[in-house]
């Protein structure tokens, strides 16, 4: 039995909308239907059927879906029509537990010492590893390529959609890299000394480099120096020259390269970290490094405005156009290099929030940026700690709300660094996270340097499947009131079907949707309502369908489509039954983005 709802757009002249409605014996009824009110002059046909084997698809009066959301999509596209990609591990939970089972949080690790073998990252992957995060603030470029080239290789070789997401280091004031040492232990009550002078034979005992020349001449004795956020604490004690003498208050493990901050008098001295740009020439020369690897993210740490992720944004997209046309030039000159032709990727900004200014400039950010990442380590260095738990749960619902992917970031499992089980404490972070319903959760020291990184992320992920898993069996449907975000006409239909379909979903209780996309957008409408089924997210792009793995309960495929829902439908059964991914009787909603149609059926 095929079940569908077609919408049929046209520009007639009518007065106000028609709207037409048969009734379908559906097993469990829909209560209601809402619009949008229509300011245009447009007619609507909405028509519900149980009994056509073979429903229309949407069209316009000229047969074709609407031209303003038929977007070129990015190249390359699926060449075998007849084949399908999914990822392995999202391929064996369906096979073996069905649609509920799978995880809807997404889980992101930073790669680290710890992680970079091959072998590694493939446990990461099994593990449930959607995204592979490189810290520009350690290791070399050439370290980092080779880690995104063991990404990429075990993605074609074994069937994963691991994205990248490239962090910058930003220019705020930070440690050195501690000598070379991996580490070093800073006990109650020692003497270290901070330094911005440069050492030829190697740093002295109890030394650490700082990257800021005016570093000494701002601090005064009494300040309090915070480390990476707190987690090492000194008292100013004197000042000779270029040197700083700080007493250790707060022993703990210090790390290369970690943050800086600074307080007098029970405030944040920020006047200096005001005045340094976002962007530093190191992070900009990283940039092009990531533009070249064509990683699918770039986060960019400590943003002050939204004008700086315009200005990033518009520089990754003419870079990318200039590797482009320099490369179609080299082909047309027949010039053969030995590097391989680069290709154009529609990279992320994920805007890194952990800052006094990011936090006065939330919305404008986050609206400039495509997702954000609530660095609560650094974050918890400028505000009160006892304030950070209602930034996050702020930060999360205005992502939500603008439709922008949200990562809940710093110190999930900070214990797992060094003991295989994670506090008590640390699991009920983590789910407040996931009830909050964050896009994504990221390791950071656990995964890059722990001892336990695997056992780290199977607590995030079965943390995650157990809330989840609650959430839906509490019937707590989403609350949350989503505002209107669509810049046009045609985006505001796009968004009332996405909302339309996630209700019907949840009170149908239909098993999957699936959502035919070429750029992306009409899959994160559907992921931003939070519906408690997956969302099958069938794209033509590798690029479009690795970005897409880093938004809540989206399934990325790369599948060859077209215009012809039906087709589109017949050929998506067959490949994912002939691959035991779903049976006959499931009930699913289809949704498009080309053509702008909802369908609800049992699959055949």
């Amino acid at each position: 039995m095929a079940q569908a709802l077609n919408i049929f757009i046209s520009t007639s002249h009518s007065p106000k909308p028609l709207i037409s409605y048969r009734s379908a014996p559906f097993s469990t009824s829909i209560s209601r239907f809402s619009f949008i009110k229509i300011h245009k002059k447009t007619s609507l046909f909405i028509k519900a059927s149980a009994s056509d084997p073979n429903p229309a698809i949407l069209t316009s009066d000229n047969g074709a879906g609407s031209a303003a959301l038929q977007d070129p999509a990015p190249s390359p596209t699926v060449s075998d029509s007849s084949s399908i990609e999914v990822d392995a591990v999202t391929e064996a939970e369906l096979k073996e537990n069905g649609f509920r089972s799978t995880r809807r949080t997404k889980l992101i690790c930073t790669i680290g010492p710890a992680t970079c073998k091959p072998e590694q990252l493939e446990a990461l992957a099994v593990g449930g590893m959607n995204v592979a995060r490189i810290n520009m603030c350690h290791g070399t470029r050439e370290w980092h390529r080779e880690v995104i080239q063991r990404v990429r290789k075990l993605n074609e070789e074994k069937g994963y959609a691991v994205a990248i997401m490239m962090d910058t280091e930003g220019s705020e004031i930070h440690m050195g890299d501690l000598g070379g040492a991996s580490s070093a232990k800073a006990e109650d009550g020692e003497i270290w000394t901070f330094s911005v002078r440069a050492f030829d034979s190697g740093l002295p005992e109890h030394t650490i480099n700082v990257n800021y020349d005016g570093f000494a001449e701002d601090v005064k004795v009494g300040d309090e120096l915070l480390v990476d956020g707190g987690m090492v604490r000194f008292e100013v004690i004197e000042k000779i020259g270029p040197d700083v003498k700080c007493r250790c208050t707060d022993p703990g493990l210090l790390l290369p390269r970690a943050n800086l901050t600074f307080w007098r008098d029970g405030s944040l001295v920020r006047e200096r970290n005001a005045m340094l740009p976002t962007i530093s020439s190191k992070d900009w020369l990283d940039i092009d490094f990531g533009i070249a690897e064509g990683v699918e993210f770039i986060a960019i740490s400590f943003v002050k405005s939204a004008e700086v992720i315009k200005h990033l944004k518009s520089y990754i997209q003419a870079r990318a156009r200039d590797r482009v046309f320099m490369a179609s030039l080299k082909v047309s000159l027949n010039i053969v290099g030995h590097e391989k032709p680069p290709v154009y990727y529609d990279i992320s900004v994920i805007a890194k929030i952990e800052s006094i200014d990011s936090l006065k400039n939330l919305e404008e950010i986050i609206q400039a940026s495509d997702g954000a990442m609530v660095a609560r380590g650094d974050l918890g260095a400028q505000i009160p700690l006892e304030q950070v738990p209602s930034e996050q749960q702020k930060i999360v619902q205005v992502c939500r709300q603008l439709n922008k992917p949200v990562i809940v970031a710093s110190q999930l499992l900070e214990s797992m660094i060094e003991y295989p089980t994670p506090t008590r404490a640390e699991v009920a972070d983590v789910s407040e996270a996931v009830r909050q319903r964050a896009d994504a959760l990221m390791l950071s020291g656990e995964s890059a340097m722990g001892q336990f990184p695997d056992k780290a992320l199977t607590v995030l992920r079965s943390v995650s499947l157990r809330i989840e898993k609650w959430w839906r069996e509490e019937k707590r449907h989403e609350a949350m009131k989503l505002p209107g975000i669509a810049s046009s006409y045609a985006d505001r239909i796009s968004e009332e079907i996405c909302n339309s379909a996630a209700k019907m979903a949840n009170n149908l209780e239909v098993d999957a949707i699936f959502v035919y996309t070429k750029t992306g957008h009409m899959a994160s409408l559907l992921s931003r309502c939070r519906p408690d089924c997956p969302i099958f997210a069938f794209t033509t792009t590798t690029s479009v369908r690795r970005r897409l793995n880093l938004q809540w309960g989206l399934i990325p495929f790369r599948l060859s489509f077209s215009d012809d829902m039906e087709n589109n439908l017949n050929k998506t059964f067959a490949l994912l039954k002939a691959r035991g991914m779903i049976k006959s009787g499931d009930l699913v909603i289809a949704v498009s983005d080309m053509l702008q149609s909802i369908q609800v059926m049992n699959v055949p």
